[in-house]
């Protein structure tokens, strides 16, 4: 079983650039010009062109602004602030402080199209230590 990333986004190129730069992924392959597909996390990530005002899921339009979402995207990173300087480089916007949790630290980003991530580095227990 596998498990495939799909994220629709207004303008295809910009989004492949703000990826590849930011989390250092591969473009691997691409579908005519609706489709890339990225490599370098531990699922593929896939950037689907879909217009802004195109019809989503329930017929909604597509509305690339900030939006909350209940599915947000953690990237497990070894160094967070190296990480977080080249998100925000690369054209992440950071909403909030980097928190430390007993966990590790984690800090959100919100990508110019809408959608929310994480950067998360874990500390040496990780979730174990909150885990019950």
């Amino acid at each position: 079983m596998d498990l495939l990333v799909n994220l629709d986004v207004p303008d295809l190129d910009r989004a492949q650039a703000l990826y590849v730069e930011a989390f250092d992924l591969q473009v691997t392959r691409r579908f005519g010009d609706a489709v890339v597909e990225l490599t370098g996390l531990p699922v593929r990530l896939y950037l689907l062109h879909k217009p802004a005002g195109s019809l989503g899921a329930g017929q909604a339009p597509r509305d690339y602004t900030r939006h909350w979402c209940p599915v947000h995207l953690d990237v497990v990173v070894d160094a967070l602030d190296a990480a977080l300087a080249r998100a925000e480089r690369a054209g992440f916007v950071r909403e909030g402080e980097v928190r430390d949790e007993v966990f590790g630290r984690i800090v959100q980003l919100a990508d110019p199209f809408g959608h929310g991530w994480c950067l998360l580095e874990f500390s040496a227990r990780g979730y174990d230590a909150i885990a019950r």
